[in-house]
């Protein structure tokens, strides 16, 4: 994969980017993560496109302005990030708050998008719960003990690789990096329900969800597929909060069967 550096109105945004295809795909990673999130799919996906996947404005080592991480803030950035990188056509795969930013931009009916893959979306759960409160312990204090434990709880395995924990750790000790997670979890719990903007993507969406998920709960996936028209829906068995992660073949044979319809 290649590293690249791009700045997206005055920001500083670190990507990755891997394909030759004149076909686009955007991954957005979910909260407190960063690129690297993807790095067993993009394998797979590049093989059939050419596939971008930025550190969120925020996140990662991209720049972390001090400012409201609102959704309408993240939507911007990314119609800004498509326009600085000169892509007028592009599908979006969004996991958890990459899902949430993807659908919100979906929403906003952009001729540039052309499908969506939502993976265990936020947006819908406006309540906390033991990994999400164990998650945000380890963005506010982390050591590798709160972050292992947050790891273990959201992928619900105790085999979590040593290098997981030092790249979240090593991240969320950046300047402004608490700043950011925090002010995200604030502004989208007090932003309105998307329920009426899910209702307005018209573009062929795929909802992909673990079955073992507790960050997001399965439950929270009917919001979703009921209120998209156009809506697939592919819960996998075996998977908690990051079935990207956790079975990367699989997924990636799921979202290429359904970029290539």
């Amino acid at each position: 994969m290649n590293e690249k550096y791009i700045k997206v109105s005055g920001n500083k945004i670190r990507y990755l980017e891997e394909g030759t295809s004149k076909n686009n795909i955007v991954l957005l990673h979910g909260l407190g993560s960063h690129a690297e999130r993807w790095e067993r799919v993009i394998p797979y996906l590049s093989k059939k496109y050419r596939v971008i996947a930025p550190d969120i404005i925020g996140f990662g080592y991209s720049d972390k302005p001090s400012v409201d991480y609102t959704p309408e803030f993240f939507v911007k950035f990314v119609f800004d990030f498509l326009e600085t990188l000169g892509i007028d056509k592009t599908g979006l795969i969004g996991s958890s708050l990459g899902g949430q930013i993807a659908s919100e931009c979906a929403a906003t009916q952009s001729k540039s998008l052309e499908k969506i893959v939502l993976v265990s979306p936020s947006g819908t759960m406006k309540v906390s719960n033991p990994t999400l409160d164990a998650y945000t312990m380890a963005a506010l204090y982390p050591t590798k003990n709160t972050v292992r434990t947050a790891y273990e709880m959201m992928s619900g395995s105790d085999k979590i690789e040593p290098q997981t924990i030092e790249h979240f750790i090593e991240r969320m000790l950046q300047p402004n990096a608490k700043m950011v997670f925090m002010s995200t979890i604030l502004c989208l719990r007090h932003a309105p329900t998307i329920m009426e903007k899910l209702a307005k993507i018209s573009i062929p969406t795929l909802v992909v969800w673990g079955r073992k998920d507790t960050m997001i709960p399965l439950e929270y996936s009917k919001d979703f597929v009921l209120s998209i028209k156009n809506c697939k829906f592919v819960v996998m068995e075996e998977c908690s909060h990051r079935p990207h992660s956790e079975a990367p073949e699989k997924f990636s044979k799921i979202v290429l069967k359904f970029l290539d319809q």
